[in-house]
């Protein structure tokens, strides 16, 4: 009876694994785009205030779930912190530092730049996760990256701080990710917990380092907060940073640290050819237009891949994978 269950066990879990990663790449891509327009458009100088608005509202929406019920995570003990390190000092990082290479950088420049995560999470997952990967994942991966090299290279607008920031983002959301998927399988946080005591944790030294660096009073005297169009776009801001660490959690839950890397790269095809057109901020060559398509043939082989080898498990009940599907959910790693 039990190998009859485990292949729709299996298929279901190939469903959640996918709808996760296209929930992710639809929730990355419109964040990047309203963090262009707040921090470009409108010339909103304060990116590590708008992390801020963005943390509070995680607070917020996750305290308000939790205390109607619709939600449980663990109440806040010194346990937490125990439990919780260092992925707070890893999501600041990731934040301030994406939000920072986002104002420095042309959208396209910064889609490609951001692909160096993806070998970092890699080797990551090797060296602390103990993950293997087969040659097909790991020439997907060198294509994506060989892709961005080939991108970079014509970058005519170069700025060595946006570069600088960039690079510091790539190496902090690859060790994020990495341990984010590590605590998932923490007693008493789960999903909502990693996000809530994140959040939590952070957003007092932030808010200090803001007021410190003179990045909040840059904030508070910002001249546009009378503006409708820019208070409306700002709060989206804020809504879509909730959404979209929910939506990385989620996709780390059911996939692998390096396979939520990889699909936040994919959603970058459409970031990086709309930002061609608009923006205004781009200058076209054609090396980088062909590291652009170089990056994303990359980066969908290894979807290819990915998915289409856990689906054909998925329709499999013999018993070497039946063996390997279990040996998966004991561990906490899928």
């Amino acid at each position: 009876m039990s190998a009859k269950a485990c292949p729709e066990t299996v298929e279901h879990s190939v469903q959640l694994k996918f709808f996760s990663a296209v929930f992710y790449a639809g929730s990355s891509f419109l964040i990047t785009v309203v963090n262009k327009t707040v921090l470009t458009s409108f010339r909103f100088p304060s990116y590590m205030c708008l992390g801020i608005g963005q943390m509070i509202t995680t607070l917020v929406v996750l305290y308000a779930a939790k205390t109607s019920k619709a939600i449980q995570f663990q109440d806040f003990d010194r346990t937490v912190l125990l439990k919780m390190f260092p992925l707070p000092l890893l999501y600041v990082g990731n934040h301030i530092t994406g939000l920072a290479s986002t104002k420095k950088l042309s959208l396209p420049m910064f889609t490609v730049l951001r692909k160096f995560t993806i070998l970092m999470t890699m080797i990551l997952e090797v060296y602390i996760l103990r993950k293997t990967f087969s040659k097909r994942l790991v020439y997907s991966v060198a294509a994506i990256v060989l892709g961005a090299m080939v991108a970079a290279s014509s970058d005519l607008a170069f700025d060595v701080e946006g570069y600088t920031f960039i690079l510091l983002n790539d190496a902090f959301t690859a060790a994020s990710s990495v341990y984010t998927k590590k605590k998932l399988g923490t007693e008493g946080l789960g999903k909502y917990g990693v996000l809530f005591y994140n959040a939590l944790i952070i957003i007092i030294p932030t808010l200090m380092a803001s007021a410190f660096t003179g990045d909040l009073h840059k904030a508070v005297a910002y001249e546009d907060w009378v503006k409708a169009t820019f208070i409306m776009c700002f709060l989206v801001s804020c809504f879509m940073g909730f959404v979209l660490m929910y939506s990385i959690v989620l996709c780390s839950y059911y996939n692998s640290a390096l396979t939520t890397t990889v699909v936040g790269a994919i959603k970058n095809v459409a970031v990086a050819y709309i930002g061609i057109f608009v923006g205004g901020d781009y200058l076209f060559s054609w090396a980088n237009f062909l590291g652009l398509s170089i990056c994303m043939s990359g980066g969908l082989a290894y979807s290819y891949f990915t998915f289409n080898t856990t689906s054909s498990r998925s329709s499999t009940a013999g018993e070497k994978e039946l063996k390997i599907h279990i040996t998966e959910d004991s561990t906490g790693k899928y």
